[in-house]
């Protein structure tokens, strides 16, 4: 394994992430194709004697329980100080007001929940999981600072949005004195690239390290093109971010991994990090070799040719995934 730091920061975390999002018992929520405590275990320890030291989740995978399930596999199989540990907050946890969004109450209320729910005193890396624009952003900031400063929290970061936004809540921790985001975790992949007309520029620009989530756009990237698994079947948010044309590009995926002798996953993530904004691309897995394709993309080497070949089919489309 690999490492690297996150933006400019000392932090240093394995060029994949895992994605929790996969672990959780599947009666809870609404992704019923997550794995329960029993299965997903494996794999979070395989992942770690892989040399992956990144995990992420949300408070709202899975109603919570991914959380819980995540923290009890790394107290059980990692020293907590080896591990860099993020989930997020946003999503709403329940109903009526204040259930949900980025208010200084929500905020203060849900890292305590995550914190019980993971079993650590601190979370390394506290996401805002989408830009909460009924909240003014300077109570956002401020109490994410908060949060810093009281030690639940080390580093901040954000997801999915607009530059604007991005940057605006940028100029509002440093006008105030707060603590930045150091990191963005943003849709980037193959089949959508509109990241790179503003947001990976700005990043790279202030010095944020990006975390693209889909990787695999959601697995389109790993199979022949119209399979349906379990997951895409029920998948209404991910049916809304692809496009028919993008079957050429993934039929690029598949004419190199061939030429290669490797799976279609390999190939992917192996583009995505060779973009330098890119610290750790966030990969969900639910069997062994999901883990083995992640790790083993990490030393994947792609020519200018290869890369120009799997890139010259996009075509432009609206943003999604905010």
């Amino acid at each position: 394994m690999q490492y690297v730091k996150l933006g400019s920061t000392g932090l240093d975390v394995s060029r994949i992430c895992l994605g929790c999002m996969t672990y959780g018992l599947p009666d809870r929520g609404t992704h019923a194709w997550t794995l329960d405590e029993e299965a997903s275990r494996p794999l979070v320890r395989q992942a770690l004697e892989a040399g992956i030291n990144f995990f992420d989740t949300a408070n709202v995978y899975s109603d919570g329980t991914s959380e819980e399930i995540v923290g009890k596999a790394l107290r059980d199989f990692a020293n907590r100080d080896e591990i860099v540990l993020a989930t997020k907050v946003h999503g709403r946890m329940r109903p009526g007001p204040n259930g949900g969004g980025l208010s200084r109450k929500a905020i203060m209320t849900e890292i305590d929940h995550s914190l019980r729910r993971l079993g650590t005193d601190y979370v390394d890396l506290y996401q805002i999981h989408r830009y909460d624009h009924a909240t003014p952003v300077e109570e956002t900031m401020e109490a994410l600072h908060d949060l810093v400063r009281a030690g639940k929290v080390r580093y901040i970061g954000a997801s999915s949005m607009y530059a604007w936004e991005f940057s605006k809540a940028q100029y509002t921790a440093d006008l105030n004195g707060w603590t930045r985001f150091v990191s963005m975790q943003n849709h980037y992949n193959l089949l959508y690239r509109e990241e790179e007309r503003e947001m990976l520029p700005l990043c790279a620009d202030q010095g944020v390290g990006t975390l693209p989530w889909s990787p695999l756009a959601r697995g389109r990237l790993t199979r022949e093109w119209g399979t349906v698994t379990e997951r895409s079947a029920g998948d209404a948010f991910g049916g809304r971010l692809y496009l028919d044309s993008d079957r050429s590009i993934v039929e690029a995926v598949t004419r190199i991994a061939a030429d290669r002798g490797v799976p279609r996953a390999q190939v992917a993530l192996a583009w995505l990090l060779h973009q330098d904004t890119v610290a750790a691309p966030i990969v969900g897995a639910a069997r062994p070799g999901h883990i083995e394709d992640a790790v083993a993309a990490v030393d994947l080497e792609l020519s200018d040719k290869e890369r120009e070949e799997l890139e010259q089919h996009y075509t432009p489309r609206a943003v999604s995934g905010h």
